[in-house]
């Protein structure tokens, strides 16, 4: 049934899960995709439902909760760290519009997708797109997570931006180059565990109809526009599975790995990627302090208690995504080229190499901060269940269950190690990208970077622990 993994770039250690008859039965099962996408599309609908129909009480409405804290902890606490894109496999964003696109939910019945056939532009085959709708989301943050008629509003332009691209466009172009969620799953998939790769990069050279990415009667072809023979890293790749079902080669697995192989994959490090590390690490400190921090001048600003007030915060708040957390790691890379004599490499080229190592403390970070924000208002969920449009219901007799928050005497004791061990995992990682620069000068190159990153890292303490 299976080959046995080879040594892929940057591997070291890989075990095929596919190998187990019973998984790799399930992955290859058509139905699944598709059942559990409808699972996760009838919450959608209930939360677009209840967000415009429901009580406006943020606590007490369905959309608020289950969107912004359920579904929030379930991606940035558990499914990325763990399975990576896993959740892309079963969004229910992209699935009318594609479902529309192939004019069938389950098995492929026609090889031509009923779209105008468009190529996305050149130009924009990249994730700026997703960078600057992230941080748009990210300023009206504190509106979106506390009003249900704007994260109605956001949900519901999500979809029809889906469908409307998938009309236009082949496949998930709204998932690969414009969704807001996607760009950061996809950079911290980088430091998940499990992969999807070929087993044998020769097997793919050599095979001519590519069924993989074609598709065939057996299946469709990659919704992600991305070869497996190919994929050496995570950040595209959707883990929809399809490709294992379409290869006529059976070369196609899903391995366990040891996480953040995907960090020392020289050749495809981007400037758009880098500048999604800063995005992701700047919001997090952003929305901690906002959300978590005792500054109620900084609460009214991020949730326009005034027009002055808010334009002065989304002025400081894009300066220090763009331009001054940016700039202050730029430094400290031309520092360190400077103590570790790498003059042959560009300027430009170190900084987004170096640039790779802030993605595990910004994971580390958002997990930090997903537990303080989860763990206090988890026990919203109940009552949500038993009445989630606010209107009286009383389902399971859950209704009056009083706002319990979990353990918040313990929650510092998760942080800490939680934020040191996304610390060291970074220091490792810069290490190692130091070291494919030549092994000279190598502490001395290391120490500017990793006092950035320790300086973040206390930054993030220091917010958490007062």
């Amino acid at each position: 049934m299976s080959q046995p993994p080879i040594k892929q770039p940057g591997s070291n250690w890989r075990f095929e899960l596919t190998r187990l008859p019973f998984l790799y039965r399930l992955l290859r099962w058509r139905p699944l995709q598709f059942t559990l996408t409808l699972i996760t599309l009838s919450f959608f609908v209930l939360a677009l439902l209840t967000s415009f129909l429901g009580t406006p009480v943020g606590n007490r409405n369905f959309s608020i909760i289950f969107v912004w804290i359920v579904w929030w902890a379930l991606v940035i606490i558990l499914l990325v760290p763990a399975l990576g894109r896993s959740w892309c496999a079963i969004c229910p964003i992209p699935a009318p519009g594609e479902w529309l696109q192939r004019r069938s939910f389950i098995h492929p019945r026609r090889r031509k997708l009923w779209t105008l056939g468009k190529r996305w532009p050149r130009r924009l085959k990249n994730i700026w797109l997703q960078n600057f709708s992230f941080l748009a989301m990210a300023l009206f943050s504190a509106i979106i997570l506390t009003r249900p008629v704007a994260t109605g509003l956001v949900l519901l332009a999500f979809i029809l931006l889906a469908v409307g691209l998938s009309l236009v466009y082949e496949r998930r172009i709204f998932c690969r180059y414009v969704c807001p969620v996607g760009g950061f799953i996809g950079l911290y998939s980088m430091a998940a565990p499990i992969e999807l790769r070929v087993k044998d990069i020769e097997v793919c050279r050599a095979h001519s109809t590519k069924e993989c990415y074609v598709g065939s009667e057996h299946g469709f072809g990659c919704p992600w526009l991305v070869f497996p023979g190919n994929l050496q890293r995570n950040t595209y790749c959707g883990l929809c599975t399809e490709c294992l079902k379409t290869c006529t080669m059976d070369n196609v697995a899903v391995n366990l790995r040891l996480p953040g192989l995907d960090f020392f994959v020289a050749k495809q490090r981007r400037l758009d990627e880098a500048y999604k590390a800063f995005i992701m690490l700047a919001c997090a400190l952003a929305y901690s302090a906002v959300l978590l921090g005792p500054w109620g001048v900084l609460k009214d600003a991020a949730n326009f208690a005034s027009l002055d007030g808010w334009l002065i915060y989304a002025a400081v708040f894009l300066a220090f995504n763009l331009l001054i957390l940016p700039g202050l790691f730029y430094l400290t890379t031309l520092l360190s080229r400077k103590l570790g004599a790498r003059g042959e490499i560009s300027a430009r080229a170190y900084f987004i190499d170096l640039s790779y190592s802030l993605i595990p403390l910004g994971l580390a970070a958002w997990i930090a901060f997903s537990l303080g924000f989860v763990l206090v208002s988890i026990s919203y969920a109940l009552p949500v269940i038993a009445d989630p449009f606010g209107w009286g219901w009383n389902l399971f007799g859950l209704r009056d269950m009083p706002w319990t928050p979990i353990a918040p005497g313990l929650i510092p004791y998760m942080q800490v190690p939680v934020l040191l061990g996304g610390l060291t995992f970074s220091i490792y990682t810069l290490w190692r990208i130091l070291g494919e620069h030549g092994r000279e000068r190598l502490t001395r190159a290391a120490l500017p970077p990793a006092f950035f990153l320790t300086l973040a890292t206390f930054g993030f303490l220091w917010l958490y622990l007062g």
